[in-house]
């Protein structure tokens, strides 16, 4: 019966010569979550045509993954508005002390804690660190992540399934849940989803799954803090220029990241950091549970 389905077939197929931009030199790092330092060209992580307002004056921030890519952007820019900044990072000290350097030139504090998130027991020593250090939290942003791609999913062992999982989500819930009992009235938590929650892409489906999580586990806990007047909002990048994209694709795939975009290229993390910062200062008081999408151009 169902060989019998009625449809109409293709009448024939052509051929076109498509003319591809190369937007990266071919490159691949072998390890997650990947180094800023190693990459050609490095990211863009700073507009210094930026002049700031104050809009974070001693306010104290912690940030997961905050050594590089997103994280050092939204570093650095937070660290202009006023902010003192707590980073977590995996083990990529080269790039952490670049981030913490830079932070310091800015005329603010920077703690560094490297330690893998996985293990439950940081995030409450992250939390207690930062109220020793500056007495308060007022920002949290959850920004760790990996992404190993594969071509089916028959080929995502039930290891990379856990890791995929504990890094991009597990670790999300123990920061938090580490941080909100510090947290005040009018603090924001902001959490790092993706342009693949919405649109899904065929060879990170592990990777998607845990970005579409985030994205619900933001709305959730907008609407269970919403009497505590804590805001809880995402951000969700489309392709930007970061280490863990030579760290996960190949040389031919770095080769043309970004290209599919509306916009033809790859965002940079400065790019990408205003988000952070509008979800973090008063400006978005009236704003909670939402998401913020920089990707491009794509529509979702």
């Amino acid at each position: 019966m169902f060989n019998n389905y009625p449809e109409i077939p293709y009448v024939g197929y052509k051929d076109e010569n498509v003319r591809t931009p190369i937007t990266f030199p071919a490159q691949h790092q072998a390890f997650q979550p990947g180094m800023e330092y190693e990459m050609k060209p490095a990211p863009i992580f700073d507009n210094p045509n930026y002049v700031p307002s104050g809009k974070l004056k001693d306010k104290v921030v912690i940030i997961s993954g905050g050594d590089s890519g997103i994280g050092r952007a939204i570093s650095l820019l937070f660290a202009k508005e006023g902010a003192n900044i707590v980073i977590s990072y995996l083990n990529e000290h080269e790039d952490a002390n670049y981030t913490k350097k830079l932070v310091e030139g800015c005329g603010r504090k920077c703690v560094l804690i490297p330690g893998d998130l996985r293990d439950e027991n940081l995030s409450p020593y992250i939390a207690d660190t930062t109220m020793k250090c500056f007495g308060k939290i007022d920002i949290l942003i959850n920004n760790c992540g990996v992404q190993f791609p594969q071509n089916s999913i028959l080929d995502i062992s039930n290891k990379q399934l856990r890791d995929t999982f504990e890094t991009n989500i597990f670790t999300f819930f123990y920061l938090t849940k580490a941080v909100l009992p510090h947290m005040k009235a009018n603090s924001s938590i902001i959490n790092t989803t993706s342009i693949t929650a919405f649109d899904g892409k065929k060879n990170l489906i592990d990777y998607s799954a845990t970005k579409g999580a985030i994205t619900v586990f933001t709305k959730s806990l907008a609407l269970s803090l919403a009497d505590q007047k804590i805001r809880v909002n995402a951000v969700a990048p489309g392709p930007i220029w970061t280490p863990l994209i030579p760290s996960s694709f190949n040389e031919q795939e770095v080769e043309i990241f970004g290209t599919e975009t509306p916009l033809k290229r790859a965002g940079q993390p400065f790019e990408l950091a205003p988000a952070y910062l509008y979800l973090a200062s008063d400006d978005s008081r009236y704003v909670t549970g939402q998401i913020i999408h920089v990707n491009g151009g794509t529509i979702v």
